[in-house]
Formats: structure tokens, C-alpha cells, sequence
């Protein structure tokens, strides 16, 4: 835990630049995730959506999820549940078009709350994928252009609560997968922990932190990087106690734009065979609708052969 990549983003703009952007660098390449201290969201902002987020499961959710998930996924079970997740959620779209005006029960305040946290991780999310552009040697504004599409990237947020549990050894809180998407901005709870990620053949604890956000790269950016930077597998263990909350929100592609890596990142002798494939963002998420707890090499493999169908036309600038 010890070795977590944990970025300071307020180094970024002294001497210690260098170091702080080959850390961001080596997380991507190694652990596919990384931990931000000192993003610039104040932290009273984000103790108060915390506040209105446990508020609002415990007054709107948690009864339904005891009547439903929890009496359901457990009944008679004797073996591990590998069908459904110990996990109550709702979603929130931000763009291209917001519906947060339709989401039901939700407290102005918290309604309110969340458009503005949204506001801040888009931003957030935009200066992160300029950071990989430094990294990756790729013009600033590439990898924005690249999820640009005809109406711009779009934005959701997930909004989790893992209630106690008491046979986690019989089923996930979330189980095991890659993110299909662009980048993952995660507000996550600081005391109940659960969240682990798969390196070196290892689960690994992604450490609960007060006011950090946790960054994960999803399989686009493996598409666009060809490989150089992975999205990795990650779950969440259910826990016996405390009520984990997690914020997820998801800076993806547009549906219609059209993924491929960057010209730049495929070496010229590289053989056609281990380059990524070319694909519509849409197409990939309508497979990865099935598949989504299954290995990711095999959908990359699926989009390979529908290549021939995807006209490639040059990255829409925004």
C-alpha cells in the first residue's frame, strides 16, 4: 500500500515538475491507476456532497436495496454469486446533455451539489489528459480532440453505496473489470475501504484517502496509447461493516468518434498485427454491454475484425 502512486498536483508547478510528471507517468504504465491530493477542489465542497450523498441513500435507497438486492443475491446461496453486485447505484449524464433535472427523489441541494462537482471534474479531467499528452510526446489538446466526436466527450457519474454485508465471501461488492470509457475521476469513501486492483497478479487495496480523488484509465486510453498506458481490472469487496460510498464519474468519448491509436505511438515497424484496432466509441460500448466482466483482449480482438467498416476521418477538433 505503501507504494500506491499518490500525486501532488500542487508540485507540478514548482521544481519538483519533472519528478511529479514521471510519477504520473510510471502510474499509468505500471498501475493504470493513481491517487490526486491537492487537485484544487476545497475540501468543505467535498465534505458536504459526502454529507448529501450518505444522506440521501439512507432516506431514499437503503430500504429498496434491502427489499430487492440484498434479500435476492443471497437467498439459499451456498456458492459465490457471480451474477449481481452487492452494490445500490443511480446515474447521473452530464454531456453531451445533463438529465440531472430527471433523476427522482434528489434534494435540490444535492442536485445542485452534483452539477457543480461536475463542472470541476470535467476540468479537472481535461488538464489530466493534457498531462498524458506531455508524457506521451502527443501535442496538447490530442487526447480531448480524440474523445471530441460531433458533440463533444461524454460525461456521467455513478453514484455507489456498498452497504455491510454479511457473507462477503459469497458475492462482490462490484466485480471484477476493466472501464470501457476515457478516464475515471473517483471521490470515494475515506473510512470503509473495498475498492482493490489487479497488479502483478495481486489484489491490491486502493487506498481510502480524505479529499484525494482516485484516477483510472479506461480501455480507450490503452486504444489511443496502443498499449503503452493499460486500463487495468479492478473490484470492490463487499465489507461486513460501514456503508462505502463512491462517486465515480466517467470522461468518455463521444458515441459517434472514432478511437485509434495515435499515429505517433505505432512505431513504424511495429507489424500490423499488434496494433490496436480502429473503431466507433458506440460500437465498443454495445459489446462491452455484455462483456463487461469478461477480459478486455477478446473485445479489442471482436473490434479488430469489424475494422473494415469504420470510416476513419481526421479527430474532429473541438
Amino acid at each position: 500500500m505503501e507504494n500506491f502512486p499518490v500525486i501532488n498536483m500542487e508540485k507540478l508547478n514548482g521544481e519538483e515538475r519533472a519528478a511529479t510528471m514521471a510519477k504520473i507517468n510510471d502510474a499509468c504504465e505500471n498501475w493504470g491507476f493513481f491517487e490526486l491530493i491537492n487537485h484544487s477542489i476545497p475540501h468543505e465542497f467535498m465534505d458536504n456532497l459526502e454529507r448529501l450523498a450518505k444522506e440521501h441513500y439512507k432516506k431514499r435507497m437503503e430500504q429498496r436495496f434491502k427489499e430487492l438486492v440484498a434479500s435476492k443475491a443471497l437467498e439459499g446461496a451456498k456458492a459465490e454469486v457471480n451474477d449481481m453486485d452487492w452494490e445500490s447505484t443511480f446515474h447521473v449524464r452530464h454531456l453531451p446533455q445533463s438529465n440531472i433535472s430527471e433523476i427522482p427523489d434528489l434534494e435540490d441541494e444535492y442536485r445542485k451539489v452534483i452539477k457543480e462537482f461536475a463542472l470541476k471534474l470535467e476540468k479537472l479531467a481535461e488538464e489530466l489528459l493534457d498531462l498524458l499528452c506531455e508524457n506521451l510526446g502527443l501535442e496538447k489538446g490530442y487526447l480531448k480532440k480524440a474523445f471530441y466526436g460531433s458533440k463533444g466527450p461524454t460525461f456521467g457519474t455513478k453514484v455507489s453505496n456498498y452497504p455491510p454485508c454479511p457473507q462477503p465471501e459469497l458475492i462482490k461488492g462490484l466485480r471484477a473489470h476493466t472501464d470501457a470509457g476515457g478516464i475515471i475521476l473517483l471521490f470515494q469513501d475515506h473510512k470503509v475501504s473495498g475498492l482493490q486492483l489487479l497488479k502483478d497478479g495481486q489484489w491490491i487495496d486502493v487506498p481510502p484517502m480524505r479529499h484525494s480523488i482516485v484516477i483510472n484509465l479506461g480501455d480507450q486510453l490503452e486504444v489511443i496509447t496502443n498499449g503503452k498506458y493499460k486500463s487495468v481490472l479492478h473490484r470492490v469487496i463487499a465489507q461486513t461493516d460501514g456503508n462505502r460510498m463512491s462517486i465515480a464519474s466517467f470522461y468518455n468519448p463521444g458515441s459517434d468518434a472514432v478511437i485509434y491509436p495515435a499515429p505517433a505511438l505505432v512505431e513504424k515497424e511495429t507489424e500490423e498485427k499488434n496494433v490496436y484496432p480502429k473503431f466507433v466509441f458506440e460500437d465498443y460500448m454495445k459489446l462491452y454491454a455484455g462483456l463487461k466482466f469478461q477480459a478486455k483482449e477478446p473485445r479489442f480482438e471482436v473490434m479488430k475484425s469489424m475494422e473494415a467498416n469504420v470510416k476513419l476521418d481526421p479527430i474532429a477538433t473541438a
